[in-house]
């Protein structure tokens, strides 16, 4: 019987680690939700970002990405 009560101890340690894991989770979620609400950029979002001056660089003639990270 030693080892029945070890093993519910177990179960209860995983189902608590699964439980704060899942807690962290949506915490994450709504941060990033709110953060989009509010406007900021994502990091990791690079729909936002507006590479048309890049774009008009590049289509000079001799145009290169060297030259607009130089200026």
């Amino acid at each position: 019987m030693a080892g029945r009560s070890r093993s519910s101890f177990n179960k209860r340690l995983k189902e608590r680690s699964r439980q704060e894991k899942a807690r962290e989770k949506q915490e994450k979620k709504v941060q990033k939700k709110l953060g989009k609400e509010d406007g900021s950029p994502e990091v990791d979002d690079l729909s936002s970002i507006d590479f048309a001056a890049a774009q008009d660089q590049l289509a000079l003639p001799g145009g290169s990405i060297e030259e607009s990270v130089e200026e």
